[in-house]
């Protein structure tokens, strides 16, 4: 469903993506984990196509992000940071607004409004404008109107920042659901005891880079410990000692070119 291949973001000089490669398929939930700074919602936006790749691409649902750039969009939904409701909309005028940029229209659409107030419980505010809502609320209707179109790939960046241990359940049901209905989950998080929950198999990135790909139990076993934290801590420590190595072989090279530059 996501063909990531080679990808690599650059910005100011400064690299956010550095040739990160991986699959995705239908029916699964995908953990993106890595601490705050380390490209996965740098990553998440180049395949969204609101990045452009310095270099490398993706595909999502066959469409190449750089040549179909709309094909993409009407096959994905993302939930970002950003909430991005309209205050004085209700819940139901929200979700039926992001609709219509869809060009969704008629009973089709209002089928598909129904079905999300239901299964993200949301029947007690839906006719409530947005600008009363607490968090919890916000946050359920912001993963509605990104889902609306019905696409087949979903991606949520940290979807339960924020909320109450019930509404946090009802959106983690809500993503096993998707998956049961054969969609692709892309869960982009750095909450460990969710992403164990869920995910069937997770990519890690430290530093901009990918550094672990594989099933949860792999993962687990490769590294000796009992839970996804620990191997986690782990797999992302053992990187960060390679690269103050490699800082200090770099280092060690350039010293030495520089003495022979001068005839040291």
């Amino acid at each position: 469903m996501i063909k990531v291949k080679n990808l690599t973001k650059v910005f100011n000089g400064l690299t956010a993506v550095k040739d990160v490669s991986f699959e995705t398929r239908a029916g699964e939930i995908f953990g993106l984990l890595g601490p705050n700074g380390a490209g996965k919602t740098t990553t998440i936006r180049v395949i969204a196509t609101v990045l452009q790749p310095t270099s490398g691409t993706a595909e999502v649902a066959g469409f190449d992000i750089i040549k179909q750039p709309e094909d993409v969009r009407r096959n994905i939904g993302v939930l970002t940071a950003e909430i991005g409701l309209y205050d004085r909309f209700t819940a139901r005028e929200n979700m039926r607004y992001f609709g219509h940029l869809y060009r969704m229209e008629g009973e089709a659409l209002e089928k598909r409004i129904e079905y999300l107030i239901e299964a993200l419980d949301m029947g007690r505010f839906a006719d409530r404008r947005a600008g009363q809502f607490s968090t919890g609320m916000k946050q359920k209707v912001a993963i509605a109107r990104s889902i609306i179109h019905d696409p087949k790939v979903i991606i949520f960046d940290e979807p339960t920042a924020g909320l109450d241990v019930l509404a946090s359940q009802t959106v983690i049901a809500f993503m096993r659901k998707a998956r049961e209905q054969g969609n692709l989950v892309v869960l982009s998080t750095h909450d460990m005891a969710h992403a164990q929950k869920l995910c069937d198999r997770v990519a890690i990135m430290h530093r901009s880079r990918l550094v672990a790909l594989d099933t949860q139990e792999r993962l687990l076993q490769q590294t000796n410990t009992r839970n996804l934290e620990d191997a986690f801590l782990q797999i992302v420590g053992e990187d960060a000692a390679k690269l103050v190595e490699h800082e200090r072989e770099e280092q060690h090279l350039a010293g030495i070119k520089k003495k022979r530059r001068f005839g040291l």
